[in-house]
């Protein structure tokens, strides 16, 4: 394979495109602390602290998971598995992509790259949970829940509970949905002694405990907008994925998996860039000033 065939390969392992989930929310943190629009170099590191540190979890997560993978019907056509990279090429890319996430953090300011060893260690940590315990969801969520948090230290070099408060809310954001994805693999981790929710709850109580996640997210971002005041926009925004939160969940109300891609990726792509959205909206109309 030449090098641009193994980078094609590599981002289609990684899911290069799913970026979308975290980014927005990291975006989204940047605006509230600097209570408007960051400095373009701001945002460029922001984002590429984001891109090394979510392709570094997920090559670590398929090169550590490469043996599980290669024994589940759903993941054996995966890169390693397959056959289409080897481990060292994975392994180089991580490599590179903490390079870039800890250069990304020293451009930012000295809080952000002190805690960069901290948010890898999560990282590499939820490829193992499932091996241990059915908590893997919410250790997901805090790695992703990371994302708003750093962008606010990134761009006031401080922790204040606002963006404590969105990061707790995209952790169990995450955590709900992970769940419901979670539950292509019931039979395969039963079968194979590993741990999640599903496996715990089964199909039912599963469904039922993504809904409560659901509904303490709302919650969250609520506070969050109690906290700051960002004006009717972001309070739009916080309604519209609350419906779309919904509809999620009563897409899968029968527990019927097949309608899982449009509830999983679908909704939940849109709710990212609708808050953001929001916020973006809040800070052009004034809503974020002073």
């Amino acid at each position: 394979m030449t090098l641009f065939s193994r980078i094609t390969v590599f981002l289609e392992m990684i899911k290069f495109s799913h970026t979308i989930f975290a980014l927005p929310f990291a975006l989204t943190g940047a605006l509230l602390a600097a209570r408007g629009i960051p400095s373009v170099e701001k945002v460029f590191w922001i984002i590429m602290a984001m891109v090394g540190a979510r392709t570094a979890a997920m090559a670590m997560n398929r090169l550590i998971d490469a043996e599980i993978d290669g024994r589940n019907p759903r993941t054996r056509g995966r890169a390693i598995p397959a056959g289409l990279l080897g481990k060292g090429t994975v392994a180089a890319f991580i490599v590179l992509s903490v390079l870039l996430l800890l250069y990304a953090a020293s451009r930012l300011n000295p809080l952000c790259l002190w805690l960069s060893p901290v948010a890898l260690f999560f990282l590499a940590l939820y490829s193992y949970c499932k091996r241990f315990t059915a908590l893997a969801h919410l250790v997901l969520g805090l790695c992703l829940g990371a994302a708003p948090v750093g962008a606010w230290i990134a761009v006031r070099g401080d922790v204040a509970p606002a963006p404590v408060l969105l990061g707790v809310a995209v952790l169990f954001w995450v955590a709900g949905f992970d769940i419901l994805y979670a539950l292509q693999d019931l039979e395969f981790d039963r079968s194979a002694g590993l741990h999640s929710i599903p496996v715990k709850l089964g199909v039912s109580g599963s469904l039922r405990l993504s809904r409560i996640f659901s509904v303490v997210m709302v919650g969250l971002l609520i506070v969050v907008h109690l906290l700051l005041q960002p004006g009717p926009f972001f309070l739009a925004g916080i309604a519209l994925s609350a419906g779309l939160l919904a509809y999620e969940q009563w897409l899968l109300r029968d527990g019927d998996l097949s309608k899982l891609d449009l509830a999983f990726f679908t909704m939940n792509g849109y709710i990212s860039i609708i808050i953001f959205a929001a916020t973006l909206l809040a800070v052009l109309t004034g809503g974020l000033a002073g």
